[in-house]
Protein backbone atom coordinates (compact mmCIF):
# COMPACT_ATOMS: atom_id res chain seq x y z
CA UNK A 1 0.00 0.00 0.00
CA UNK A 2 3.37 2.75 -0.40
CA UNK A 3 1.51 3.88 -3.41
CA UNK A 4 -1.62 4.68 -1.62
CA UNK A 5 0.34 6.31 1.20
CA UNK A 6 2.18 8.29 -1.39
CA UNK A 7 -0.74 9.39 -3.02
CA UNK A 8 -2.20 10.60 0.28
CA UNK A 9 0.90 12.14 1.61
CA UNK A 10 0.65 14.35 -2.05
CA UNK A 11 -2.61 15.46 -2.48
CA UNK A 12 -2.45 18.98 -1.86
CA UNK A 13 -6.12 19.05 0.20
CA UNK A 14 -8.53 21.71 -1.93
CA UNK A 15 -11.25 23.98 -0.59
CA UNK A 16 -14.00 20.89 -0.95
CA UNK A 17 -12.10 18.79 1.54
CA UNK A 18 -12.49 15.51 -0.62
CA UNK A 19 -9.10 14.42 1.00
CA UNK A 20 -10.84 13.93 4.17
CA UNK A 21 -13.38 12.67 3.40
CA UNK A 22 -11.31 9.79 1.04
CA UNK A 23 -9.20 8.96 4.09
CA UNK A 24 -12.02 8.76 6.43
CA UNK A 25 -13.82 6.45 3.56
CA UNK A 26 -10.25 4.93 3.51
CA UNK A 27 -10.01 4.63 7.61
CA UNK A 28 -13.33 2.90 7.88
CA UNK A 29 -12.54 -0.06 5.34
CA UNK A 30 -8.88 -0.84 6.79
CA UNK A 31 -10.68 -1.36 10.06
CA UNK A 32 -13.39 -4.04 8.55
CA UNK A 33 -12.28 -8.01 9.35
CA UNK A 34 -11.67 -10.07 6.75
CA UNK A 35 -11.02 -7.23 4.10
CA UNK A 36 -8.01 -6.69 2.11
CA UNK A 37 -7.55 -3.38 0.08
CA UNK A 38 -5.76 -2.83 -3.24
CA UNK A 39 -4.97 0.43 -4.79
CA UNK A 40 -5.04 1.26 -8.79
CA UNK A 41 -3.25 4.32 -9.82
CA UNK A 42 -4.24 5.87 -13.22
CA UNK A 43 -2.53 9.61 -12.79
CA UNK A 44 -4.97 12.02 -14.46
CA UNK A 45 -7.93 9.67 -14.91
CA UNK A 46 -8.25 8.12 -11.16
CA UNK A 47 -7.12 6.65 -8.07
CA UNK A 48 -9.22 3.65 -6.55
CA UNK A 49 -9.15 1.59 -4.12
CA UNK A 50 -10.88 -1.91 -4.13
CA UNK A 51 -11.99 -3.75 -1.26
CA UNK A 52 -12.46 -7.67 -1.33
CA UNK A 53 -13.88 -9.59 1.48
CA UNK A 54 -11.73 -13.02 2.04
CA UNK A 55 -15.20 -15.20 1.78
CA UNK A 56 -15.71 -13.63 -1.44
CA UNK A 57 -15.92 -16.19 -4.86
CA UNK A 58 -17.01 -14.55 -7.68
CA UNK A 59 -16.31 -10.97 -7.75
CA UNK A 60 -12.91 -9.37 -7.51
CA UNK A 61 -14.42 -6.31 -4.98
CA UNK A 62 -17.20 -5.51 -3.60
CA UNK A 63 -17.19 -1.53 -3.83
CA UNK A 64 -14.89 0.87 -5.38
CA UNK A 65 -13.85 4.56 -3.45
CA UNK A 66 -12.47 6.06 -7.01
CA UNK A 67 -10.96 9.58 -6.58
CA UNK A 68 -11.77 10.91 -10.13
CA UNK A 69 -8.47 13.20 -11.64
CA UNK A 70 -9.86 14.83 -14.54
CA UNK A 71 -8.42 17.89 -12.07
CA UNK A 72 -5.85 17.27 -9.43
CA UNK A 73 -7.00 20.97 -7.89
CA UNK A 74 -10.89 19.46 -7.65
CA UNK A 75 -10.50 16.27 -7.35
CA UNK A 76 -13.81 14.40 -6.24
CA UNK A 77 -14.90 10.74 -4.99
CA UNK A 78 -17.16 8.22 -6.73
CA UNK A 79 -18.19 5.23 -4.23
CA UNK A 80 -19.51 2.02 -6.60
CA UNK A 81 -21.05 -0.88 -5.58
CA UNK A 82 -22.82 -3.74 -7.42
CA UNK A 83 -26.82 -3.92 -7.52
CA UNK A 84 -27.26 -6.30 -5.36
CA UNK A 85 -24.70 -5.63 -2.61
CA UNK A 86 -26.50 -2.53 -0.97
CA UNK A 87 -29.12 -0.78 -0.17
CA UNK A 88 -30.49 3.01 -1.07
CA UNK A 89 -32.73 4.08 1.59
CA UNK A 90 -32.19 7.49 0.99
CA UNK A 91 -31.89 7.39 -2.68
CA UNK A 92 -28.67 9.15 -3.06
CA UNK A 93 -26.97 6.76 -5.41
CA UNK A 94 -27.15 6.87 -9.25
CA UNK A 95 -27.76 3.65 -11.54
CA UNK A 96 -25.20 2.77 -13.68
CA UNK A 97 -26.01 0.23 -16.01
CA UNK A 98 -22.73 -2.08 -16.55
CA UNK A 99 -20.78 0.53 -15.06
CA UNK A 100 -18.76 -1.76 -12.37
CA UNK A 101 -16.81 -4.14 -13.87
CA UNK A 102 -19.10 -4.62 -16.22
CA UNK A 103 -22.30 -5.46 -13.86
CA UNK A 104 -24.42 -2.60 -12.69
CA UNK A 105 -23.87 -0.40 -10.04
CA UNK A 106 -24.58 2.20 -7.63
CA UNK A 107 -22.27 5.19 -7.76
CA UNK A 108 -22.42 7.99 -5.25
CA UNK A 109 -20.71 11.33 -5.63
CA UNK A 110 -18.88 13.69 -3.68
CA UNK A 111 -17.52 17.04 -4.61
CA UNK A 112 -17.14 18.57 -1.30
CA UNK A 113 -17.29 16.97 2.30
CA UNK A 114 -20.55 16.18 3.95
CA UNK A 115 -19.91 14.66 6.94
CA UNK A 116 -23.60 13.27 6.70
CA UNK A 117 -23.08 11.71 3.22
CA UNK A 118 -19.80 10.09 4.59
CA UNK A 119 -21.56 8.35 7.35
CA UNK A 120 -23.81 7.29 4.66
CA UNK A 121 -21.46 5.76 2.60
CA UNK A 122 -19.71 3.93 5.12
CA UNK A 123 -22.88 2.31 5.91
CA UNK A 124 -23.32 1.26 2.26
CA UNK A 125 -19.77 0.11 2.62
CA UNK A 126 -20.55 -1.60 5.35
CA UNK A 127 -23.71 -3.26 4.11
CA UNK A 128 -21.91 -4.35 1.14
CA UNK A 129 -18.81 -5.80 3.13
CA UNK A 130 -21.71 -7.51 5.08
CA UNK A 131 -23.26 -8.91 2.35
CA UNK A 132 -19.56 -9.91 0.51
CA UNK A 133 -18.67 -11.76 3.45
CA UNK A 134 -21.67 -13.93 2.69
CA UNK A 135 -21.19 -14.68 -1.07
Amino acid sequence: MEKLEKFIEEWQESESGTKKAFIQIMEHLKAMDGVSLTFNARPGVSYSLRPKHQNQKDRILFAMADVIDDDPDLRWLSICFYEDMLTDPDDMGDLIPGGLLGSDGYCFDLDEYDEEFVEYLKARLSEACQKASAS
